[in-house]
């Protein structure tokens, strides 16, 4: 199924409930993406079949399960585990490698606990940052609150685009509309992540 008949039974069928489980699973280890399930709900959210506040903490909620499930297996099974997981045939075809959860440990060492906060909104690393949080044995509280801040900073924006198309896009040319703004979604997640960055640096030097 094509990413653009995903999206068309996403606005059919999507209600808080699914919006939540397809979230737990976005955020777990199996590839799926984001922007083809909150937009959508936005969008029915603006046109009075949900409510855009329900549908953030439905899918927050739901992300932070699934990140919930990748720092349980983390923390339990340990580093080699998880490599040879990530190198196994399951683990492929869920678009995982080794490469891919070290990248993800070197992102979470340089960037401490702050890192599953902000890594909820970096592509290519979203997925993955409850992986090293897990391996490192984050304090769970410290996880659950920044995870779910993260998530709810993520799904606020797609929230607001979802919202904002329902005036501009009808109904059957949403899928489409969607596709085409994956790439600003992606340079979005990029912007707020380098003004992060630019914030702990300017914030240290004002320490020191």
């Amino acid at each position: 199924m094509e990413s653009l008949d995903i999206i068309q039974w996403c606005l059919d069928n999507l209600n808080y409930w699914t919006v939540a489980l397809l979230m737990a699973i976005e955020s777990s280890f199996i590839p799926f993406p984001s922007e083809i399930v909150v937009p959508p709900a936005a969008y029915k959210a603006a046109a009075g079949e949900l409510n855009v506040v329900g549908v953030v903490l439905a899918a927050s909620v739901g992300a932070l399960l699934g990140a919930l499930i990748n720092y349980g297996l983390s923390y339990w099974l340990g580093r080699p585990v998880v490599y040879k997981f990530a190198e196994s045939k399951f683990g492929k075809a869920c678009l995982l490698s080794q490469e891919k959860v070290e990248y993800a440990e070197k992102y979470f060492l340089e960037h401490g606990v702050s890192s599953t906060l902000i890594g909820r909104l970096v592509p290519a690393v979203r997925q993955l940052i409850s992986i090293p949080a897990g391996l490192a044995k984050m304090k769970l509280p410290i996880f659950l609150f920044y995870t779910f801040l993260g998530a709810s900073v993520w799904n606020i924006i797609l929230a607001a685009i979802g919202y904002g198309l329902h005036s501009l896009v009808p109904k059957d040319m949403l899928a489409s509309a969607i596709e085409e703004y994956k790439p600003y979604l992606f340079w979005g997640g990029v912007a707020i992540f380098v003004i992060f960055v630019l914030y702990l640096v300017i914030s240290s030097k004002k320490k020191k």
